[in-house]
């Protein structure tokens, strides 16, 4: 019996069974099965399946960027186990593109290439791409951020440049946002008191992005940190949210997610004993943060001897085992050439998991969670 006679119950219940990142090889067996990929109902029920399952096995997946190249990981961190699930760049020429950021947001991915000339965003899920143009040129000092506008049921691109040019005195300073709805940019009236590091890379919550930010004062100050927000429905940023901490030049502070409801926040110090401190957020909007008490807290010299590294810093955290997974490289030889996983706990529990080859010494592994999605955008064309 060829695969396209089987009757429909059937056969949907055989490609209900096929992972949903396989699903783009699939859809070209037949033409019954393609058919059952392009209804949205069939999409929704398959991935709430695999979420299921994922959960029963206590499971979560992460997009992770390694040595330029995205690939999807199912991790566990109660055994610990990671997974490569498989490669998922699957633009064109994606052998000869090297992405230098992810930005993930309601299982949407926002890709930027290395050289600046392309910003695409992908399903990895349904393998759909939709490209952005400039509305002048993109730089390579540009800051990025996908998030949903609630009232408009719509994604959008944030991009904004603030940098001072010192050879020709003015600021640089571009603020536009991107509507898929009209497929044109538009240019935001925003002038801050207020600066994000080019390595401090923003998480979407809700919608919304998070950036890690200071006072727009001179480097050598006293600077003020906080968290800022970006609100995608009102297209505005929000006032300074307070942090659990205060930190220096050159420590480490990372941000992440926990589920879909809470925002974590890591912490660091550059000098020994290198103590690693996380926070989980008991209630976050553009508008509010609080804190829950102390999550963990590892003094790392005797663990590691280092700090992670304060341009990565890309974690994930498993609240049941009290444990945080953060993404770094190799430092036992003077050469960090392997990419690694370091899996801490209390009582100085460490576990090391590689993550392959880093052929690319100055690029450091960068990650965000993934949840897989039916969503389609229907980009407008001119």
């Amino acid at each position: 019996m060829m695969l396209s006679d089987l009757p429909r119950d059937l056969a949907e219940e055989v490609v209900s069974r096929i992972p949903v990142t396989s699903l783009r090889g699939a859809r070209s067996t037949c033409k019954k099965w393609n058919t059952f990929f392009k209804d949205g109902s069939f999409r929704r029920r398959h991935i709430c399946k695999e979420k299921a399952k994922k959960k029963q096995r206590q499971e979560f997946q992460v997009v992770m960027m390694l040595d330029y190249r995205v690939s999807l990981f199912s991790v566990n961190l109660r055994y610990p186990c990671i997974e490569r699930v498989g490669q998922l760049i699957s633009l064109d020429d994606a052998d000869r593109v090297d992405i230098s950021d992810i930005f993930h947001c309601h299982g949407l991915l926002l890709c930027t290439t290395n050289d600046i000339s392309r910003l695409v965003v992908w399903n990895p899920c349904s393998a759909q791409t939709w490209s952005i143009q400039p509305r002048n040129s993109f730089n390579k000092l540009d800051k990025y951020a996908l998030g949903y506008d609630m009232k408009n049921k719509q994604h959008k691109v944030l991009r904004f440049l603030d940098h001072p040019d010192w050879r020709t005195s003015p600021q640089l300073r571009e603020f536009e946002i991107y509507s898929f709805d009209s497929n044109l940019w538009k240019v935001l009236d925003v002038n801050p008191d207020w600066d994000i590091d080019g390595f401090h890379r923003g998480l979407s919550l809700h919608g919304n992005t998070y950036w890690f930010a200071r006072d727009k004062i001179p480097l050598g100050g006293d600077h003020s940190y906080f968290l800022l927000c970006f609100d995608f429905t009102t297209e505005t940023f929000g006032p300074r949210l307070g942090l659990p901490f205060h930190p220096y030049f050159r420590d480490t502070v990372g941000l992440s997610s926990v589920g879909e409801n809470q925002l974590a926040v890591l912490f660091q110090r550059c000098s020994p004993p290198y103590t690693l401190k996380i926070w989980i957020s008991s209630k976050i909007e553009p508008n509010a943060v609080s804190w829950n008490k102390l999550f963990l807290k590892v003094d790392m010299k005797p663990l590691t001897g280092f700090n992670f590294c304060f341009t990565g810093a890309s974690f994930f955290v498993d609240e049941k085992k009290k444990v945080v997974m953060v993404l770094d490289k190799d430092r036992d030889t003077f050469i960090a050439t392997r990419n690694i996983a370091y899996i801490i706990g209390n009582k100085g529990y460490l576990k090391k998991v590689e993550l392959g080859e880093s052929r690319h010494l100055t690029c450091w592994p960068l990650g965000c969670s993934y949840v897989p999605s039916s969503v389609q955008i229907n980009q407008k064309t001119h």
